[in-house]
C-alpha cells in the first residue's frame, strides 16, 4: 500500500532482445541509473514466424558484418536460433550446407549439441525436420539482385514489405468522393500480408503474369454467387446463402483490395523505364555483351538515376561476367565517383570486398554454372510453370537449384565440380545416423499411412532470402514427385534494394 498523499514508486523493467549485453550494462553503471530498474533480463526471440513455413530473425546487418568485418556474431544467434528449434522439434539427423558463414554456424551447433549431451543423459529419439540446409548468401549473390517477378516479390520490390506488411495510398482503396473528407494524399493504409488470407494466398507465389487470370476468374465467380439470391429460393437454400454470404463478402473485399494492387503494380511494370531495365538485365542474365561498357547503365549515371539503381545492375553485370576487365572496372568506378560524389567511395569499396564488384578472373564461373544448374531457362509458361525459372521470368536462382539438387536421390554427389567454383567449404554431415527409422517424423502422417509423408526439409538462408527464393521453394513443395515440404528460415527478408543499402556508406553521414 501507498501512503496517502504520496505519487506511487514507479518500476523500471528492462528487457535485452534476444540477449544481454554486458556492455550495455556497464554504459548503465556507469550513468548511475543501474540500480533503477527493477528487472533486467532478456527475452531471447531468435525466430519471428510470419507464415506457416517462413521464419525470420530479423537481422538486418548479418552479411555485411561477418563478410566485410568479420564479426561473426550473428552467426553464434544462427546457432542458437537452430538449437532453440531442435529443443521443439527434436535434433536434426542430416545437415548439408555451403559458404563460410554456413561452415561456421554448422561449427557452432555443433558445440551447442556436445554441450547439451554432456549435461544429460539422454537425447530425444524422433525428430520433425529431416534435413537442414545451410546457404551462405555468399554463394549465391546474383539472385537477390535480379527483379522479383511474383506477384509477392513486385510488391517488395515496388511498394517494401515489412513485417508481413505493406504501406500504400490510402485513397486507392477508399471511394474517391470519400477521399477529399475522409483522408489526406499521404495518407498511408496498412495492408496484412500472409496466407491467412486466402486469395493472397493463392495468388503471392505466381508471376504476375498469372495473376490477373486468376483475379478474373475470382470475380466471375463470386458475381455468379450474388446473382444466386434474385432467384426463387427455398427456405433452406435461403438459409444457406445466408451462411455463405460473410465468406463471400470477405472475398469479394480480398479481391477488390488485391485488384487495386495489381493495377498499381501494372503501372509500373507497364512503364518504359521497368521494362528497359527489365531488358538489359535479362540480357546480362544471358551473357549477352557482359564485357564491355553497358550502354543503358552508361546512361542511367549521364542521367543522374538513383544510384541503387546504377550499382544494382553495375553488380548484376560484374556477377554474369564472372568480374569486370581491370580497366573497365576502373572506367564505371571513375563515372560514379564523378557524377555521384567522393562520399560513394566506401560504398564501392565495399561491393568489392563483399565480391558484388570485382575484376575478371581466369575461370569464367558463371557461364559454367550457369550451363551446370540451369539458371537460365527460355520459352518457359509463366501462368502454368514448369520450373522454379518462372519466379524471374528467365532466371533460376542458383540456391534453390542447390536445394532442388539436394533433395534429388544423389543430393549432391553429381555436383562435386560445381562446388568447387562456389565459395567457402561444403558441409555433409550425418551426426545423429543412429537414430532408427522406426522413430522418424514423430507425427500422425507417419503412422498406418500407405505412402511415404513428404520430407520435411529446412532452408537456413544466412545473410538474407527474396520472396521470389521462398516462391521457388514452394514450387518445388508442390511437386509430387519430389516428394518434400520446404520450409525457410532466414537472417532477414531482402530485396536487391535492401541488400544493397545494408552495404552503403555515406561519407557525409559520418
Amino acid at each position: 500500500m501507498f501512503m496517502e498523499g504520496k505519487r506511487p514508486r514507479k518500476e523500471f523493467h528492462l528487457f535485452f532482445v534476444p540477449r544481454k549485453s554486458l556492455l550495455c550494462q556497464k554504459k548503465l553503471q556507469n550513468r548511475g541509473v543501474f540500480g533503477s530498474f527493477t528487472l533486467i533480463e532478456e527475452f531471447k526471440c531468435d525466430l519471428f514466424p510470419f507464415d506457416n513455413d517462413l521464419l525470420s530473425m530479423e537481422l538486418s546487418g548479418s552479411f555485411k558484418e561477418f563478410h566485410l568485418e568479420n564479426d561473426p556474431t550473428c552467426l553464434y544467434q544462427v546457432a542458437q536460433a537452430i538449437h532453440s528449434l531442435q529443443k521443439l522439434y527434436g535434433k536434426i539427423p542430416k545437415v548439408t550446407g555451403k559458404g563460410p558463414a554456413a561452415n561456421k554456424v554448422w561449427e557452432l551447433l555443433e558445440r551447442l549439441n556436445r554441450e547439451e549431451e554432456d549435461n544429460k543423459t539422454t537425447s530425444v529419439q524422433s525428430f520433425t525436420i529431416e534435413h537442414l540446409l545451410l546457404l551462405d548468401r555468399s554463394v549465391d549473390l546474383l539472385s537477390p539482385l535480379v527483379t522479383q517477378l511474383t506477384y509477392e516479390g513486385l510488391i517488395d520490390e515496388i511498394f517494401g514489405i515489412k513485417y508481413n506488411t505493406v504501406q500504400l495510398p490510402a485513397r486507392k482503396f477508399h471511394d474517391s468522393q470519400d477521399s477529399p473528407t475522409t483522408m489526406t494524399l499521404n495518407e498511408k493504409e496498412q495492408i496484412i500480408l500472409n496466407s491467412g488470407e486466402e486469395l493472397f494466398g493463392e495468388i503471392r507465389d505466381k508471376n504476375f503474369n498469372g495473376v490477373g487470370p486468376v483475379l478474373s476468374k475470382k470475380a466471375k465467380v463470386i458475381s455468379l454467387q450474388f446473382d444466386e439470391r434474385h432467384g426463387d429460393k427455398s427456405v433452406q437454400e435461403i438459409k444457406q446463402f445466408v451462411a455463405r454470404l460473410p465468406h463471400m463478402l470477405a472475398t469479394k473485399q480480398s479481391l477488390a483490395k488485391h485488384t487495386t494492387i495489381a493495377e498499381m503494380i501494372k503501372e509500373v511494370t507497364d512503364s518504359s523505364s521497368f521494362l528497359e531495365s527489365l531488358q538489359v538485365e535479362q540480357e546480362l542474365l544471358n551473357c549477352i555483351d557482359t564485357d564491355k561498357p553497358n550502354t543503358y547503365i552508361e546512361d542511367m549515371i549521364v542521367q543522374q538515376q538513383p544510384l541503387l539503381k546504377v550499382l544494382r545492375l553495375l553488380c548484376i553485370q560484374s556477377l554474369t561476367n564472372s568480374g569486370l576487365k581491370p580497366k573497365l572496372l576502373d572506367y564505371y568506378k571513375r563515372e560514379i565517383i564523378q557524377t555521384y560524389g567522393y562520399q560513394n567511395l566506401p560504398t564501392i569499396l565495399n561491393l568489392e570486398k563483399a565480391g558484388l564488384l570485382k575484376q575478371q578472373q581466369s575461370t569464367r564461373k558463371y557461364t559454367v554454372l550457369r550451363k551446370a544448374l540451369r539458371l537460365t531457362v527460355e520459352d518457359e509458361s509463366e501462368i502454368t510453370p514448369k520450373d522454379i525459372s518462372y519466379v524471374h521470368s528467365i532466371y533460376a536462382p542458383l540456391s534453390v537449384r542447390l536445394a532442388e539438387q539436394l533433395v534429388q536421390p544423389n543430393g549432391w554427389q553429381g555436383l562435386n565440380d560445381v562446388m568447387g567454383l562456389l565459395p567457402g567449404p561444403t558441409i555433409s554431415s550425418v551426426p545423429y545416423s543412429h537414430i532408427p527409422s522406426s522413430a522418424r517424423r514423430n507425427s500422425i502422417t507417419s503412422e498406418d499411412s500407405n505412402s511415404e509423408p513428404p520430407k520435411l526439409v529446412m532452408v537456413f538462408f544466412i545473410g538474407g532470402c527474396t520472396f521470389a527464393e521462398i516462391s521457388a521453394l514452394r514450387f518445388l513443395s508442390q511437386q509430387e514427385d519430389l516428394n518434400v515440404e520446404f520450409v525457410v528460415c532466414t537472417t532477414k527478408l531482402i530485396n536487391g534494394n535492401t541488400f544493397l543499402m545494408s552495404l552503403m556508406e555515406n561519407l557525409e553521414s559520418i
